[in-house]
């Protein structure tokens, strides 16, 4: 059976994802990492990471790599474990703007999955 998404106001996130985004955009990887689930993946440009260690280097990385703004354009609630952000970000990465969907899957409260693709 599939679901309609429902639109959602930012603030009505479940916690991991707010602590997610937050930690994200505070550049806090330690406070971004505590937000997955301890076998959790996450796809982002192509690439997989599997497991703390993996995102934990991923976040790292990607928030050495580029300086750059993030601004939540939206959220859904695509199903009872699944949600949808978006996100518009503007940096110094190639291109210099982009929209992103980033796509959460939530076991137990934590997030166990998260793809991001523009």
């Amino acid at each position: 059976m599939t679901q309609n998404p429902t639109s959602l106001n930012p603030t009505d996130l479940p916690e991991a994802i707010t602590r997610y985004l937050t930690g994200r955009a505070d550049k806090n990887v330690s406070a971004a990492t505590s937000a997955f689930a301890p076998h959790a993946t996450v796809t982002d440009d192509g690439h997989t990471y599997e497991g703390a260690e993996a995102i934990t280097r991923w976040l790292g990385q990607t928030d050495t790599e580029y300086t750059y703004t993030t601004t939540l354009t939206g959220a859904e609630r695509d199903a009872p474990d699944r949600y949808t952000v978006h996100q518009h970000l503007e940096g110094n990465f190639p291109g210099g703007k982009v929209d992103l969907r980033c796509r959460f899957v939530l076991t137990h409260g934590l997030i166990s999955e998260l793809s991001i693709a523009p």
